[in-house]
């Protein structure tokens, strides 16, 4: 099978060449799936995309036009293509759901630590030769409430964790786990409850139309004053302007994230030499109380081996006819 690669990033290249053992033909590309670059595809049977490429209606009518007939997404998010758009298209579609629950769920511990223990400030400070502590004021995690909005694969491993910090853990979620109630004391409860009662919330749910600007004006107004946020699910699941208002007034104390909602055009690239046009991002970036990474959760060994490995077998399962158990059907429902 042909295969192109768009937002092939240099470090995950040699992931996805160990991984396919030369099975299939594959092409890279840096450039994201659009509009424009959607002819690069010509002479391809399938395409492998990331989180930044847009798989809009256009652009999948563009891809069937050119013979195309499988997608592959290397994430466990699909909001960035039209599952049904595409079913109705003929395509077959396919993503990498559970590459590594443990590397998502570590970053957003890596976020809750940086941004309590101030270490990004400390070190920028000692590398200045200032060894002052007036700005490294923390607290500790023993005690603490902490919401974890959605308990699948890594709600469920942050739930391990925390527990393992010794906090109080209230969760939200459709279908709760009756697993992590018996061995980690999980209180599942609603969520005006969660945010009433949470220092820390943490986000893991996929973005549909249900949880798009789930936290809004609203949500920010039943949080404790001071509430830490973190958000390494999908970036629309939090409303910014709402946001920065909730920061403002000091209902948001930190809000620590390695998404933000409209990614799409900024992310996965160097924009330093050409600066940023977006004002509420660079609002955000203004306050010494938020913390973003660029969407880099799943940068890790293990991660990538896994996603790549993912990519191959389903490709390999179309290839051979067979059902392929990551397919995603009409019932998915995204935005």
């Amino acid at each position: 099978m042909k295969l192109l690669v768009y937002s092939a990033q240099d470090f995950e290249i040699p992931f996805l060449e160990k991984a396919n053992r030369l099975r299939h033909k594959v092409t890279f590309i840096p450039e994201a799936l659009d509009t424009n670059t959607a002819l690069k595809a010509v002479g391809h049977d399938a395409v492998s995309i990331f989180s930044g490429d847009d798989a809009c209606l256009i652009v999948l009518e563009k891809l069937r036009d050119l013979g195309v007939k499988y997608i592959t997404l290397r994430s466990a998010g699909y909001n960035n293509i039209q599952i049904k758009g595409a079913k109705r298209f003929g395509f077959k579609v396919a993503n990498a759901p559970d590459y590594s629950p443990h590397a998502i769920a570590e970053h957003a511990v890596a976020l809750l630590m940086t941004v309590n223990r101030k270490t990004h400030i400390a070190d920028r400070q000692v590398h200045r030769y200032n060894f002052e502590q007036q700005k490294l004021l923390g607290f500790d995690l023993v005690g603490k409430t902490i919401g974890i909005v959605g308990t699948g694969r890594i709600g469920s491993v942050m739930v391990k964790i925390m527990h393992g910090f010794g906090c109080r853990i209230l969760a939200h979620d459709l279908i709760e786990n009756q697993d992590l109630v018996d061995k980690y004391g999980v209180a599942y409860v609603d969520l005006a409850q969660l945010y009433a009662q949470a220092d820390i919330i943490s986000l893991h749910l996929p973005l549909t139309s249900v949880s798009h600007h789930m936290l809004n004006g609203q949500a920010f107004e039943q949080m404790k004053p001071g509430v830490v946020l973190l958000n390494t699910a999908r970036g629309a699941i939090v409303e910014t302007k709402a946001l920065i208002k909730a920061i403002g007034t000091k209902k948001i104390g930190f809000y620590a994230a390695d998404v933000y909602e409209k990614e799409k055009g900024l992310f996965f690239k160097n924009n330093a030499p050409h600066d940023i046009k977006d004002e509420n991002l660079k609002t955000l970036l203004s306050f010494p109380n938020v913390l973003l990474t660029p969407h880099q959760a799943y940068v890790t060994k293990e991660a990538l081996t896994r996603i790549a490995e993912i990519t191959f077998d389903n490709l390999d399962y179309w290839e051979q006819g067979k059902p392929c158990p990551n397919e995603l059907g009409y019932e998915t429902l995204v935005l």
